[in-house]
């Protein structure tokens, strides 16, 4: 747990002038491999951080959230029985879009509360602080309420939010992982049928070095939504042919894509192609991961990496930047962007007896090549998200 809880709460108490009954978390998360396979119904390996998300709470006796967010040392004020978004406190509505999905789950939250709300989550920088967010929410009305969802069906209710209440076409990972990670493993989900598997982060000799480009992720809901469309234009071309049918790129295969070549625009046939490349990658990420292969594991993400810039277009100079360099250090195995892109983080697989070296070297090279200082971010595979008390 990387939060001071006994700090998180003399905040609350400072800010409120009572004692919080609730205390609950819930993690960021690092996506291994498997980079917008999710809304395509595919495959992807996360695991859960260390850095996370805290809710320090007491109820009230009205339906008002009095919330303050210690980060940023501001607040905001909700309404639990007119659930609408307040364009002065976007952080505010995750909670509001959680209370409204929870209503519609005939779940309603019976009362208000006054809730302090900070985290180590970098904001913006693809390791889903939005996801932590909205599932520190929710376990903050389950522990008010008395109530508890399964994890996939929490996990559904965080996407929800995202696709109903805020209007942006995200998948399901960020909400999993941040519900259901478990220290130690890497989470293999299956983004249709909701199935996963807890893989064990064993692999002899070597760790995960997450590199922060300080970059904050241009990524607009504009941005992910063309990503979405062109995804779904590929969909079409191919699902119209004979022979292939589906609803969603896991549904055919690279051959499948290559016959329908002529059918679609050339920018949905190089989206389609990263995205069942991909999964290919993220299922054999899996089976390299049991055996505790770094060569393999390491050459996976790598190519996920050129992928990611090639065809699907969603790095940046600086994400080019860090991987680049991360690549041409001793002891590095593989390197790519995670999460969204646009900016963010980078995660490298690096032999653990050079990881301290890898780091250092990474972050003065990144700085010399683009005059701004990075960032490494140094994490564990953490647990998912719960009520502490």
């Amino acid at each position: 747990m990387s939060i001071d809880l006994e700090a998180a709460e003399r905040a609350f108490e400072e800010a409120f002038g009572r004692i919080a009954s609730t205390v609950v978390r819930a993690p960021g998360r690092v996506n291994i491999i498997g980079e917008h396979t999710d809304y395509n119904h595919g495959f992807v390996l996360p695991m859960a951080l260390e850095q996370e998300t805290v809710i320090v709470a007491a109820p009230r006796d009205d339906r008002k959230l009095n919330a303050f967010a210690l980060n940023m040392n501001v607040r905001a004020e909700g309404d639990l029985d007119h659930r609408a978004r307040d364009p002065e406190a976007s952080w505010l509505d995750y909670l509001i879009g959680v209370a409204d999905e929870l209503v519609k789950l005939g779940k309603p939250p019976r009362r208000g509360a006054d809730l302090l709300v900070m985290g180590d989550v970098p904001v913006a920088s693809g390791l889903s602080s939005s996801a932590a967010l909205e599932m520190a929410a929710l376990c903050l009305f389950e522990s008010l309420g008395g109530f508890r969802l399964e994890g996939a069906e929490a996990a559904r209710l965080g996407q929800r939010v995202e696709n109903d209440f805020l209007s942006l076409s995200t998948g399901i990972m960020d909400q999993f992982i941040s519900r259901c990670g478990k220290a130690g493993h890497a989470l293999f989900l299956d983004c249709r049928s909701h199935e996963y598997e807890l893989i064990p982060v064993v692999i002899p000799g070597a760790v995960f070095v997450i590199a922060s480009t300080c970059c904050a992720r241009g990524l607009t809901s504009s941005k992910y939504n063309e990503r979405v469309g062109e995804c779904a234009t590929a969909v079409r071309a191919m699902a119209g042919k004979p022979g292939c049918a589906g609803t969603h790129l896991r549904d055919f295969t690279l051959d499948d894509l290559e016959q329908c070549r002529d059918a679609m625009p050339p920018l949905a046939f190089r989206r389609a192609r990263h995205v069942i490349t991909e999964d290919e990658r993220t299922r054999a990420a899996c089976a390299a991961m049991r055996a505790g292969d770094a060569g393999e594991l390491g050459r996976l993400m790598t190519a996920s990496g050129v992928s990611l810039r090639d065809d699907y277009e969603v790095t940046s100079p600086e994400l080019d930047a860090m991987t680049e360099i991360a690549l041409s250090l001793p002891g590095c195995h593989g390197a790519r962007m995670t999460g969204a892109g646009f900016g963010g983080c980078t995660i490298n697989l690096v032999d653990a007896s050079r990881a301290e070296g890898f780091a250092e070297a990474l972050m003065r090279g990144y700085t010399e090549r683009t005059g701004t200082q990075g960032e490494i971010i140094v994490s564990k595979p953490g647990d998912g998200a719960r009520i502490v008390r």
